[in-house]
């Protein structure tokens, strides 16, 4: 029976980013993996070959209401789903093919089947009814998320739809209904209402993306609003009937009233559950907590003290970024080193057009905790990049300590935020403060200028606003 040092469960981002880690500090590392690619969810069926969706739809939408702007005449645009789908996949291959190179490329051992802890020590690895058995000094786990389902509309994969179908429709469905008005929800709803989908989003609670500043989440549902998307917040699904070419919904608001909504295609985006089911835990005695999540440390170990969990399975939000990070420092934890990971830091982005993006406390936690606060905001508008590339909506705000201008959250929606806000991650971390951000030079012109706009506005010296 082969020996490893690691094994890691699970060959997603945190998974295999901890086998690779694992092995730069030089030990032994097997990877198993029940798909027949590697790269987890985010790779195969979310992070990439979502925004590779979104990408093209944008393209086609600038065509269709932008390039008259710019003078470019090229007639009414049409879109051929299938050479968007082969582009998509193309790029999915290209980076499952790169990790696969990195695997070898560190003499990481991947083991393909589903892995199953038999003993602390110990795991079996399953495939096609044949069953295979390797012994590890340190076990990672990763075996990710999976979609909720909702206990009365059971996913069939035609009507009623997860984020894995609704990548890899053949056609726009002419009335899509999403049930969720998270990241997923927005993003897919953008993807097909820019394609010609009827888009109407349903959400129990009062705001798009809940975990967002309500000024910034306010000004997405605006833009997303203006491009056609209907929302009914503050409503739920109560029920629903699959019929052969469509769903009957029936919507509840807040007053109680009943709404009926039918539906050529129902997306079910309503969160993510740890996949905790399949592995033996409870065999071997891993503790899950209340939520159903594996227990850890802050070492990310669990009650067993050479098992480990990362990424979807514990605590905190349900990122690839933060899966990878997670990854890093169990692999440094293990080969003797420290390894931690910033979880008040994790910035969440929503690529939708415009993007959100924000690290650190919203405004309404810190009143909640009362803790004193300036704020500076800046618009997009006022930006001479954002003029130039047609893109003015949205603002950047900057939460500062009111006694020691210590920045405590950033929040943007505008143009590429998701690439802007690594430069408040990054000031963050060494607790800068906003008067750090407002004195560091940055390009002219450029977006992240309206980010030191928005540091110097916490101090009321905007000098272009």
């Amino acid at each position: 029976m082969d020996r490893y040092d690691v094994a890691v469960i699970g060959a997603g981002p945190g998974g295999y980013v901890a086998a690779i880690r694992a092995a730069q500090l030089g030990l032994k590392v097997a990877l198993i993996e029940e798909r027949a690619t590697l790269g987890g969810t985010c790779l195969n069926v979310g992070c990439i070959p979502s925004k590779a969706l979104l990408e093209s739809s944008e393209l086609f939408a600038a065509a269709r209401d932008k390039f008259v702007n710019h003078g470019i005449e090229v007639g009414k645009p049409t879109i051929d789903i299938a050479t968007m789908m082969k582009r998509k996949s193309s790029i999915v291959g290209q980076l499952v093919d790169g990790v696969a190179l990195l695997m070898k490329k560190n003499k990481v051992a991947v083991l393909n089947g589903r892995g199953r802890l038999v003993a602390t020590d110990r795991i079996a690895v399953d495939k096609d009814g044949d069953t295979t058995e390797i012994e590890a000094s340190n076990t990672v786990l990763a075996m990710g998320s999976a979609p909720v389902e909702l206990p009365f509309l059971p996913f069939d994969g035609e009507r009623v739809v997860s984020s894995t179908e609704a990548l890899s429709f053949s056609k726009a469905p002419k009335r899509l209904l999403v049930v969720g008005a998270g990241a997923v929800g927005l993003e897919l709803g953008s993807v097909w209402n820019r394609l010609g989908s009827q888009v109407t989003v349903v959400e129990m609670l009062p705001q798009i993306t809940p975990f967002a500043d309500k000024q910034i989440a306010g000004s997405l549902q605006r833009s997303l609003a203006a491009q056609g998307i209907d929302f009914r917040l503050k409503t739920r699904l109560v029920s629903a009937k699959v019929l052969k070419t469509k769903v009957k919904a029936t919507l509840e608001d807040d007053t109680g009233e009943m709404i009926e909504q039918d539906a050529d295609t129902v997306l079910v985006s309503v969160g993510r559950r740890p996949v905790t089911d399949t592995a033996g835990l409870e065999d071997v005695g891993v503790k899950l907590d209340e939520a159903g999540r594996v227990s850890v440390d802050d070492q990310l170990r669990t009650e067993i003290p050479n098992i480990y969990a990362i990424g979807d399975l514990v605590r905190g939000p349900m990122l690839a970024h933060k899966a990878e990070d997670e990854g890093i420092a169990v692999a440094e934890t293990i080969a003797g080193k420290p390894g931690h990971v910033n979880l008040e830091l994790v910035p969440n982005v929503v690529y939708t057009e415009p993007e959100l993006a924000m690290v650190g406390r919203t405004e309404a936690e810190l009143k909640e905790a009362g803790t004193p606060f300036n704020t500076g905001r800046f618009m997009f508008r006022a930006n001479g990049r954002a003029k130039s590339i047609g893109i003015e909506d949205g603002m950047v705000k900057i939460l500062a300590h009111k006694e020691t201008d210590e920045i405590l959250g950033v929040h943007m929606i505008g143009p590429r935020t998701s690439e802007l806000i690594g430069e408040a991650v990054a000031v963050m971390e060494f607790k800068g403060s906003a008067e750090d951000l407002a004195r560091t030079c940055h390009a002219h012109p450029t977006l992240s200028e309206v980010v030191r706009e928005a540091a110097l506005a916490v101090d009321k010296r905007a000098i272009h606003g």
